[in-house]
């Protein structure tokens, strides 16, 4: 009811996009509208899965997924942290395809399951060759724990955001002119958009996973702390800190409303309009 209200005081309002949001209501109103709200079909998003709650969310889980645990015990964390960020994904992606018989959404699920555990495995992977094989090696550990896990888990990140949307350039997406008026579908805007989208979530979790890592070995080396507790609680500061401030940064590496020039799509496309920028709606 909120919501709805909220979007009716916008539609009511004299202001326009166009124009700077002067008064604090309206504003409240706009965001509330612009995160609770899919762009697209005009649903209603689940509290869980909206932008505002992507950091309290994935934060206990990245930190759970950076532990030097076991291998189990690593699969299981990730697994957690895959399960939201592709159910996040899911739900803030485009969503102009038609889904006919729910196929779409079967689909989505079927290839989300499959994505999840297979970067959950790899995730785990090392930690496993590591205990089967009894590798305990200065150099191994330095490998296992401290190098492979940042270029997997960024990978990994991406993987599932490519896996899940991958309908999107299958079946292509939606795209408009400058006054919103549909053109066309088109194959080659949902390739952008799901490119973009899992570059930024890539380099999101990869940096947080990266930067503390980094800064985790000068702090050790300099000795400022003395006490495994309190080492714990500068990670966890660490970590919090980077996750934070990469978080804005990910989400605005690309303009939620794509940009596609006129010359990059389908012929069908080109001979329907004679502008030379078109726009899709790119998710988070």
């Amino acid at each position: 009811d909120e919501i709805r209200r909220t979007r009716l005081l916008i539609q009511s309002s004299e202001k326009t996009l166009n124009e700077p949001i002067q008064n604090d209501q309206t504003k409240r109103a706009f965001l509330l509208s612009l995160y609770s709200v899919h762009p697209d079909t005009g649903k209603i998003i689940p509290v869980l899965f909206r932008p505002p709650v992507f950091l309290p969310v994935t934060l206990p889980l990245v930190i759970a997924s950076s532990l030097q645990l076991q291998a189990k015990q690593i699969f299981f964390c990730q697994f957690a942290f895959h399960t939201y960020t592709t159910g996040f994904t899911i739900l803030n992606g485009n969503g102009t395809t038609k889904d006919e018989e729910n196929l779409l959404q079967q689909k989505q699920l079927f290839y989300g399951f499959g994505a999840i555990s297979y970067a959950a495995l790899i995730g785990a992977l090392p930690f496993i060759f590591m205990n089967r094989y009894t590798l305990k090696s200065s150099l191994t550990q330095l490998v296992v724990k401290k190098l492979l896990p940042v270029p997997l888990f960024g990978l990994m990140s991406a993987f599932t955001v490519v896996a899940v949307r991958s309908p999107e350039f299958e079946n292509g997406i939606e795209v408009m002119d400058r006054n919103g008026k549909v053109l066309g579908v088109s194959q080659k805007a949902g390739h952008k958009a799901v490119k973009e989208t899992a570059l930024s979530r890539g380099v999101l979790f990869g940096t947080t996973f990266f930067l503390p890592a980094v800064l985790m070995h000068f702090v050790e080396r300099a000795n400022f702390v003395k006490t495994p507790r309190a080492l714990a609680s500068v990670r966890m500061l660490i970590i919090t800190s980077v996750l934070a401030g990469m978080l804005p940064v990910s989400f605005s590496m690309f303009p939620q409303c794509g940009e596609i020039k006129r010359a990059d799509l389908e012929p069908e496309i080109l001979s329907s309009t004679e502008e030379t920028v078109l726009f899709y709606n790119r998710g988070i």
